[in-house]
């Protein structure tokens, strides 16, 4: 599962890249989470899968939703219309694990054992060396701009918080109904967002290929992959998953694109994913390091 997981994932940032020039993002991503709920909605019905109980539960799976698809989706494809690459939002928004490690050990600091060790002070320094080394050479030539640069941000802010926040209030249910409910809420949310945009959809044979891998490999693969992880591990050790997405995305498009991998950027990348890995992996038996 992880591994694929990673797999479908590191495909999100590339099929942005194939999608955006021809569609504006939040109406491209309202036609994804309409296909995506279609789908869901036949599996639900030929199954018979149970639908979740009581208005809190509704409600924490709406909050989730407009967190982990609104937020995340809507911030990482505007980033990539807005002209970042499909690389370096990657690595942005691959420092979720960094950002949950550090609200998990504050919300705990009172408990020694949750706390931030030297070990990971350690990694997040090699992890913010790794990004400055990815991101300053880019700043340089124009990718990063501080509007994308906000909107990629957004979609880390989104992922973490919704993590964090599934983990914490959402209680066991279907993965089918939980993830229609979901992508519902972030639909009503990114309408309004969709009919400000005065780009139109020019469908060809990329978009539409984007579009279906969009909602039936993403959402209806990774999207339910990601809440079965959620379930059933713990939150950092899920999210330490993600820090393997950026080098597996710059590889694609690298190979795709033609997008520029430097040795300093692999280098980056090397140092971001040793200093994520550092924050999120569990001392060592005896140790407090």
């Amino acid at each position: 599962m992880p591994a694929v997981f990673v797999l479908i994932w590191s495909t999100g940032f590339v099929v942005a890249r194939f999608a955006m020039p021809d569609a504006p993002p939040f109406t491209f991503l309202c036609w994804r989470y309409g296909l995506s709920i279609a789908c869901f909605g036949a599996w639900i019905y030929w199954a018979r899968a149970p639908w979740p109980v009581g208005r809190a539960q509704w409600f924490h799976l709406g909050v989730t939703g407009v967190l982990m698809h609104a937020a995340y989706l809507g911030g990482v494809w505007a980033a990539v219309k807005a002209g970042m690459g499909a690389g370096t939002v990657a690595l942005l928004v691959g420092l979720q694990p960094v950002l949950t490690a550090l609200w998990l050990s504050s919300i705990t600091s009172s408990d020694h054992a949750h706390a931030v060790t030297a070990r990971q002070w350690s990694g997040l320094g090699l992890g913010l060396a790794g990004l400055i080394l990815v991101v300053w050479r880019k700043l340089g030539v124009g990718e990063i701009t501080p509007w994308n640069l906000c909107l990629a941000l957004l979609a880390l802010i989104g992922i973490t918080a919704g993590t964090l926040y599934q983990k914490r209030f959402v209680t066991r249910c279907d993965v089918r109904t939980a993830n229609t409910t979901q992508l519902l809420a972030a639909l009503l949310v990114s309408l309004p967002l969709a009919w400000a945009e005065s780009e139109a959809m020019r469908w060809n044979a990329t978009l539409v290929a984007a579009l279906l891998w969009s909602a039936f490999g993403l959402t209806l693969g990774g999207s339910s992959l990601l809440y079965l992880m959620i379930q059933r591990g713990a939150a950092t050790r899920v999210t330490s998953l993600l820090y393997l997405v950026p080098p597996t995305t710059a590889l694609m498009a690298w190979v795709l694109f033609d997008e520029v991998l430097t040795v300093p950027m692999l280098l980056g990348m090397a140092l971001t994913a040793i200093g994520v890995s550092r924050v999120v992996r569990a001392p060592s038996r005896g140790r407090s390091d």
